[in-house]
């Protein structure tokens, strides 16, 4: 609806008359899975343990494209993977994490518990075209522990057009796909306990906040790991000055993390980008240049999957962060 649309604008505005939005979902537990199957296959090629369901997902998604008369809509169209400016010059992580540090000095802003965050996330099956789904999702802790969650389709590359929903349907910008409000609870486990922000201790966070989806808890966290974490961390936490800075010292020790150059991402904001190479896919970690916090993680293939679709270059999911 218009008015809880308007409540996501509010909390963190985008003027109508800015840049264009560059090319920039399952939710963010079938991602991990999904991210996790493409890296398995390149050892072994199982069929997905979540199949039937994503089956189901597109299957619903084509059916309802088909029966309204519908095969094409731009609320279909997948986002394009972002492009690294031509001209730009990469800044190593070290150095953003100096001037990271340097942001830091006064304190502001504050850690804050919560997320406000776009996506959009690939679904897959074997006999249907992968479908991208875009939400927009807010997270707000209240001070007796209790929280609430506000979920809308919306896709801020074509404000105020028809988006697909997590039902399958055609829905308006802007529609509300689930509201939930949580009784008090508290943990002092991670990601739910308060993030630190020293880097080595963040590190050990990090590690306890991914171990639930590691088979193998004996080793440290390598660079997929930690970027998995990191997405972990950003989905249950909008990072303070400090806590941005220590994520950045941890990640320019990371081994395979490389500069590129600079990005404009999918909310028209510009950062300097470091790419991650897997089997199969890429990571693209988008950071802000001068506070070095985290805007976005973006996942594309590098291989095609023809069984599903899948072209290299294709992404396969795409996060924005936002305070």
């Amino acid at each position: 609806m218009a008015d809880e649309l308007e409540l996501l604008r509010r909390a963190n505005p985008v003027p109508v008359d800015g840049p264009h939005f560059g090319d920039g979902p399952l939710d963010q537990h079938a991602e991990r899975r999904l991210d996790r199957l493409m890296r398995e296959r390149s050892t072994r090629r199982p069929r997905p343990v979540w199949g039937l369901a994503a089956v189901a997902v597109v299957a619903a998604l084509v059916s309802a494209l088909l029966f309204t008369g519908r095969t094409t809509a731009p609320a279909v169209a997948a986002p394009r993977p972002l492009l690294v400016q031509a001209d730009s010059t990469p800044v190593t992580l070290k150095t953003l994490a100096e001037r990271a540090q340097a942001a830091a000095a006064g304190g502001s802003p504050k850690l804050r518990k919560g997320t406000h965050v776009q996506s959009w996330s690939m679904g897959m099956s074997d006999d249907k075209p992968p479908i991208t789904l875009p939400e927009e999702r807010i997270v707000r802790w209240k001070a007796d522990d209790s929280h609430t969650e506000l979920v809308v389709a919306t896709d801020p590359r074509h404000p105020g057009r028809p988006v697909l929903g997590g039902d399958g349907q055609l829905v308006e910008d802007g529609h509300v796909l689930s509201r939930q409000t949580y009784p008090p609870s508290w943990s002092d486990a991670p990601p739910e306990s308060r993030p630190p922000h020293d880097a080595v201790r963040l590190h050990d966070y990090l590690e306890e906040a991914e171990r639930a989806y590691l088979s193998d808890h004996s080793k440290p966290l390598n660079t997929s790991e930690l970027l998995d974490a990191t997405k972990i961390l950003l989905d249950h936490w909008t990072l303070g000055a400090r806590e941005s800075a220590a994520l950045a010292r941890l990640l320019a020790d990371a081994e395979g993390l490389r500069p590129v150059g600079q990005v404009t991402d999918r909310l028209g904001r510009r950062g300097q980008a470091y790419v991650y190479d897997r089997s199969a896919t890429r990571e693209m970690l988008i950071m802000d240049p001068a506070t070095g916090a985290v805007l976005g993680l973006e996942t594309t293939f590098t291989k095609a999957e023809p069984e599903y679709g899948v072209k290299a270059g294709d992404v396969m999911s795409y996060s924005a962060w936002m305070r």
